[in-house]
């Protein structure tokens, strides 16, 4: 089966499903390999640990399409790539789509912030017009080669133009075509309800930032709240960065590797994700 037919099935499912975002094809792999069902190519992670720098719209289409062709060679899972703003109007947004599609995306999600965009939890955020959001989706749609590829709308007009504005957004996008519904950073359980009843009939995203606007809640939560796919963008980014700053820390603290093995992974675990021993039988499989 196409990783976008399965993408699709996934959006059918009446259980809702967590979405974690990987920033390459390592957290990639952890993430299919942990057990979940698709995998979410974040432009944050993607901004963060490929440039070194916050999400405010710095990577480019060529970047975000690399990394997301890394992440399909070593997965199995549908992936869903953040496509940002599409990279342009209309005409852009097409050649985003083609290009994204061929690098393996299974999904992409598209937002009408102007560009340069922003994290969605970030202040001092901008959108476009609805109606040049609902042209981009439209054209969105008519690039695609392959009519299962999953089209995500997401809007970032409620901490710009209000909850209202928001909704009303969100249900043009879906009249126009989209097949999920992303309304970005509501701040509190209202309005996380009123979302999923007042733009029905179509699946609906929770982005779940830790430390950001959205209340946390549990998968079993979302569902009950109406929401399909639970979004959990940088957890493992942030688990990342951690661990790798506790090990450098304890590095440069006590000049040696000594204590530093409860913090890092063993040798074996490091290989066994890698794929040492596949590696080694086609080595003696073609010497």
């Amino acid at each position: 089966m196409k990783k976008t037919e399965m993408f699709q099935q996934l959006l059918a499912s009446k259980d809702t499903f967590i979405l974690p975002g990987a920033f390459d094809a390592m957290t990639a792999r952890i993430i299919e390999e942990t057990g979940f069902k698709a995998i979410y190519a974040t432009g944050a992670g993607i901004s963060n640990a490929q440039l070194g720098w916050a999400d405010v719209g710095l990577t480019t289409l060529t970047e975000i399409a690399q990394v997301v062709s890394w992440m399909s060679e070593v997965t199995t899972v549908p992936i869903v790539v953040d496509a940002d703003t599409g990279f342009g109007n209309a005409i852009n947004m097409q050649r985003t789509v083609k290009v994204l599609e061929k690098a393996g995306a299974a999904a992409l999600q598209i937002e009408d912030q102007v560009m340069p965009k922003k994290c969605g939890h970030f202040n001092g955020k901008e959108v476009i017009s609805k109606d040049e959001m609902v042209g981009k989706i439209k054209a969105a749609l008519d690039a695609r080669t392959d009519d299962q590829l999953a089209i995500i709308a997401r809007t970032d007009a409620l901490g710009v133009l209000g909850f209202d504005e928001a909704i009303e957004r969100a249900n043009a996008y879906k009249e126009a075509g989209a097949h999920a519904i992303f309304v970005e950073a509501p701040t509190t359980y209202e309005q996380l309800s009123r979302i999923t009843k007042e733009v029905s009939g179509i699946p609906h995203i929770i982005n779940l930032v830790e430390g950001g606007k959205t209340p946390l809640v549990s998968r079993q939560e979302a569902q009950n709240l109406g929401f399909q796919i639970m979004l959990c963008a940088n957890s493992a980014l942030r688990g990342a960065i951690k661990g790798a700053t506790d090990a450098m820390q304890i590095l440069m603290r006590d000049e040696s590797q000594e204590n530093i093995h409860d913090v890092i992974c063993t040798w074996e675990q490091r290989q066994e994700l890698f794929k040492l021993k596949e590696i080694q039988q086609l080595e003696k499989q073609y010497s």
